[in-house]
């Protein structure tokens, strides 16, 4: 499994500007072409150069996995149909919620989904049809209810805030069918998603990460 360090547009912040599966890697518009490549070679997906919400904070708005990605109520309808053509091999879904940091309150891989404990129970089941997870549930993480943002998984293993409870590893276990361990991301940070972009093939980090992050994160993710 490829690991390299990288920056976005100067930011060591690469997950909030980035989606990936293991299929596509949803990028901003106008990015260096080496990132470009980066995510090629590292994560083995094709690179779309998209926005979302007129935004280039397309690690925020959007998330889900290979099956299915999850946009906002926000996106644009020029916006939507550009991914609806690209992303061929995937179900692209406005999710109609009030909530639209899907990146930072989804937290999702092929198996399962733990999320942001104000959906209401038509959101979760819309998620548990558009999905086809039967295993979602409402939480938090370290009395974070914005359980994207403190943490990374795929379908090897998963990152967390340095704070997660014993409890709540054993339960993300259980929901996402892999093993969990804490750390942290850039020198520090706490919020995981903000310094990390993993799919089943590849991580990329953001280049204030430091040699014992490293392998902490090699270590949650099976390498």
């Amino acid at each position: 499994m490829n690991l390299q360090r990288t920056s976005i547009f100067g930011s060591d912040n690469i997950g909030i500007y980035v989606f990936t599966n293991n299929k596509y890697s949803l990028v901003p518009r106008g990015v260096d072409k080496k990132l470009i490549e980066s995510i090629e070679e590292n994560l083995g997906t094709q690179v779309i150069e998209a926005q979302i919400s007129g935004t280039f904070l397309l690690g925020i708005f959007v998330s889900g996995n290979d099956n299915v990605i999850l946009l906002p109520k926000t996106t644009t309808e020029e916006e939507f149909s550009f991914l609806k053509r690209e992303l061929k091999d995937c179900r692209v879904e406005i999710f109609d919620s009030r909530v639209t940091a899907f990146g930072n309150t989804i937290l999702m891989n092929n198996k399962g989904a733990l999320i942001y404990p104000d959906f209401t129970e038509a959101e979760v089941k819309f998620l548990k049809n558009i999905t086809g997870l039967d295993d979602i549930e409402k939480g938090s993480i370290a009395n974070i209810v914005t359980v994207g943002a403190v943490g990374a998984v795929n379908d090897k293993g998963g990152l967390t805030h340095i704070e997660t409870s014993e409890e709540e590893i054993k339960r993300m276990e259980k929901i996402f069918k892999v093993n969990f361990d804490i750390g942290t991301i850039n020198f520090g940070n706490t919020f995981i998603k903000s310094g990390i972009i993993v799919n089943n093939k590849g991580i990329l980090i953001g280049s204030r990460t430091t040699g014992p992050e490293i392998l902490r994160i090699q270590k949650a993710f099976g390498e």
